[in-house]
This record gives structure tokens, sequence and C-alpha cells, in this order.
């Protein structure tokens, strides 16, 4: 798949998630960027935002499997990953799968489940496939996780680990909608939920097509070091007590190429790079004391944007 083509497929997801969702072209956009990346997404807000309509309304936009778990303190790790039982009829242990066994997965409120539950995610979002009982069993291609969380409300909740949180591509907020969008939405919804009538416009196949077209995306020398070289110092900052890993910088270079290529290029520029960043890093370092506060983050990753050097070449592939 070429670039126009891919880019032709990436509007026509946007517009239809746009049906339901109102004013916030560059969210969707980002989540489009992490789908086409192959990455996970971690959309974290106050509630009543849209994040779990904005969820459903990119899994019924491509035709694929949807699955979701409403994540909760009791939720056990085989009631996502599915579990062995004994089947008295065959006289042998039968498999029982879980929610995960999907395409797209919603994973609501992620922050509710125990570490414990937490912790049952972690090969399927990484490796693609999910171990019980000794025995692996992989997962469908595409396979993406879409969590959704709520930051300000604490009571019952337990803070994702740094091992999953490395695992989410992007961390997006919504945010509120202006005046003028909100009474929009009012019209929009006032007679019906457009969301039930919403149809795909993508199917799968087409999804893995573009997931592996983007890899051909040409990212220049110069900038593959402008990358590394910011990664490294979010790992040397005094006030960073844990730097973004090596999956951070892969994490990175697919979401530049994604991004790139919905844009409508076949090269990644330095402006494309200084966009992403933020989405990509901010949620993968942790700050030196006892509180992690976004805009702090969010300071320091301007900072450092701000002191490295900017490569000027001529990014286009020659």
């Amino acid at each position: 798949m070429n670039v126009m083509e891919l880019q032709k497929i990436s509007n026509a997801i946007k517009e239809n998630i746009e049906k339901v969702i109102i004013g916030k072209s560059d969210t969707i956009t980002l989540i489009v960027t992490s789908l086409i990346a192959n990455g996970h997404v971690l959309l974290e807000d106050v509630p009543g935002t849209g994040k779990t309509v904005l969820a459903k309304a990119l899994a019924k936009t491509i035709e694929a499997d949807f699955k979701r778990i409403q994540f909760t303190p009791d939720l056990l790790p085989s009631d996502i990953t599915g579990l062995n039982y004994y089947n008295q009829k065959l006289g042998q242990f039968t498999f029982r799968s879980g929610p995960t066994f999907t395409n797209i997965l919603l994973a609501d409120e992620i922050n509710r489940a125990t570490p414990r539950t937490q912790s049952s995610l972690l090969e399927c979002m990484e490796e693609k496939q999910i171990t019980i009982d000794g025995e692996t069993r992989s997962l469908e291609h595409p396979f993406l996780v879409i969590a959704t969380q709520n930051p300000i409300e604490t009571a019952g909740t337990f803070p994702l680990p740094e091992a999953q949180l490395d695992r989410f591509l992007m961390q997006i907020s919504i945010g509120f909608p202006k005046v003028q969008e909100e009474i929009a939405i009012l019209n929009r919804f006032i007679l019906n939920d457009p969301l039930q009538s919403l149809s795909s416009v993508c199917n799968k196949d087409e999804l893995i097509s573009m997931q592996n077209s983007i890899k051909s995306i040409y990212v220049h020398p110069a900038l593959m070091e402008y990358m590394i070289e910011i990664i490294h110092k979010t790992r040397t900052h005094k006030e960073i007590a844990l730097g973004v890993s090596p999956r951070g910088s892969l994490a990175l270079l697919r979401a530049v190429q994604a991004y790139s290529a919905i844009q409508g290029f076949d090269y990644v520029t330095p402006e494309t790079i200084q966009y992403i960043v933020p989405y990509v890093l901010s949620h993968r370092i942790i700050l030196r004391g006892s509180f992690q506060k976004s805009e702090s983050v969010s300071v320091i990753i301007q900072n450092i944007l701000q002191e490295t050097p900017v490569p000027t070449e001529n990014f286009q592939r020659r």
C-alpha cells in the first residue's frame, strides 16, 4: 500500500469517528496514528469527556472483532485471559478463551483492577500471545488495547506499574469541548445516538497492510540521532529518576512514521518528531520525589526539545 492509499483510508477512519466525536480532530488523528503504528493507547481524562465513546467509535470503524472489559477490584486474571476448566461431558480439561482473544480490546477504567490482574495484560500487549498453564496461544492480528482511566479519582484504584505504562504507545487526554462544540454535541445527540448507526470503513486486512506499509517511511540518519539524543537526555536529566527505555525508542520511531504517512509524506521531518514526542514519552518518565505531576513532565520534555539541536538536512529519500 502506498502513502496516498494509506492517507485516504486513514482520513476515512477519522471522518467516520468524527460523526460521533466532535471538535477533537487532533486527538482522533493521534488515535489513528497509534492504530496504524500497531500500538496500544491509554486514554486518560476526567469522567464524561468521551473516552469510552471514542474507543467504541474506533472499534466500530474497523471491521474487526471487538470486546470490552470493565475493570473492577474483584476482576481476576482468568477473567481476562481465559482458563482451563474440567468438562465433565468430555472427561477432560477444556480451554475457555477470555476477552483478550479479539482484535480491539477496550480496557475500561483499567486502574480499578489489582496489580495482579493488570499484569495479566503484559504478555498479550507486548508479545501478542497468552500463556495459560504452560501452553502459549497466539493472538489474532491486529491486536490493540485501548485503555481508559480517570486520573482524578484515586479511591479504589491501583496506579498502573511502569512495566505496563511502557507498553502503551501513547497516552492521550481528550479534554473538555469548547462552547460551540458542546452545542453541536447536544444537537447531534438530541434525537439519536450516532454511535449506534456507525458503520465500518476499513477491514482488518487493510489495517494490517497499513501497519506494514509505514515501515518503509524514510527516516534520515540525522533524525535517528535526533530522536535518540532526546531519549538519552531523559535518562540523564537531574529531575528524572527513570528515563525512556529502548522500547520507547522503537515506539517513537513507529509513531513518527505512522503520523508522517497519515499526513501524506513518505519521509519524517523534525516537526513531526517534536509534535509526537510528548504523547509517546511523557508516560514513560518517572520523576524524582514522591509526586508525579503530568505538568512537570510536560515542561521537562519541552525543555529537552528546546535544548536539543534540530538537524537541518534534506530529509527526503535520496
